[in-house]
């Protein structure tokens, strides 16, 4: 199996980022991906009336060798009973009885964290851990619902003994990028992978060699594209009534994964740093 823990959810949080003809490819698979499994390129190509070269660049674009290592990942996700390709998150209406509305927020909390530990990819969250264990200073950028997240990272590794700093305005942000260095790291958070001002800090850090890791939602995108170790979250957020609900969820449980390979990775220095922060609070009650 890829990288992703599961190829449906790759391909269902990388649709945003392919052209109108590989959605539609894409869309055709995640239909009915056992079907797809039996076909040859151009059994396929013929039945989404799709052409074989839209079907490679679909692969290449959602990060797959190719057309045999795409099916490898679809039989490995089904021989696992994840059907993630067909989880369909509820919607919020108006008049809504109060037990339908605690229905939505567990359904839409519990298929998020679901969706966001199949994106996690071993390999870059080990490095992101190391890369920040090893760093003199860590700068977490984030704005609007993202600045909460990169708040509750702040105070987490405060809590051992990290230095951090929660950047959440733009010029905070770049009159720190710019005096950063390599022996430091910037976590920069954005769902969309868009936002303007951590693009641009990042811009100034990446001039400065500083090291960067970014968590975005899956896909291409320009806050990933500059970052050095690339951690995404999930879901995909269907429409403006859900908010930032479920990206903040998804993207605080890849913080706290974070912190706890931080903890376990500088185990007696991270436990010593909590028990003095845990009797330096209760002092004052």
């Amino acid at each position: 199996m890829s990288a992703l823990n599961n190829t449906l959810e790759r391909i269902k949080q990388g649709l945003y980022s392919l052209s109108p003809s590989e959605k539609k490819v894409a869309a055709y698979i995640l239909d009915d991906p056992e079907r797809v499994l039996s076909m040859p390129i151009a059994e396929l190509s013929m039945n989404a009336n799709i052409s074989e070269a839209t079907i490679i660049r679909m692969c290449r674009a959602l990060q797959f060798k190719g057309y045999h290592d795409l099916k490898l990942g679809i039989s490995a996700a089904l021989n696992n009973h994840l059907e993630e390709g067909k989880v369909f998150y509820a919607e919020m209406s108006a008049n809504k009885e109060l037990s339908h509305i605690v229905d939505y927020v567990y359904h839409n909390t519990m298929q998020s964290i679901k969706s966001t530990i199949s994106l996690v990819d071993l390999p870059a969250m080990e490095a992101a851990i190391k890369l920040i264990l090893s760093s003199n200073r860590i700068a977490v950028l984030g704005v609007g619902a993202s600045a909460i997240v990169a708040m509750d990272f702040e105070q987490k590794c405060k809590r051992i003994n990290r230095w951090c700093e929660a950047l959440t305005d733009s010029h905070t942000q770049l009159t720190t990028a710019v005096h950063l260095t390599e022996s430091d790291v910037i976590l920069a958070i954005s769902y969309s992978g868009e936002t303007k001002e951590i693009v641009e800090a990042m811009q100034v850090a990446k001039k400065r060699n500083v090291p960067i890791i970014s968590l975005t939602r899956y896909g291409n995108n320009k806050v990933q594209g500059l970052a050095d170790i690339k951690l995404y979250a999930s879901p995909t957020e269907h429409s403006i009534r859900s908010g930032a609900t479920a990206s903040r969820i998804s993207q605080l449980s890849v913080v706290d994964i974070i912190f706890m390979g931080m903890i376990s990775n500088d185990w007696d220095n991270s436990v010593e740093s909590l028990n003095s922060t845990r009797e330096v609070i209760k002092s004052r009650k």
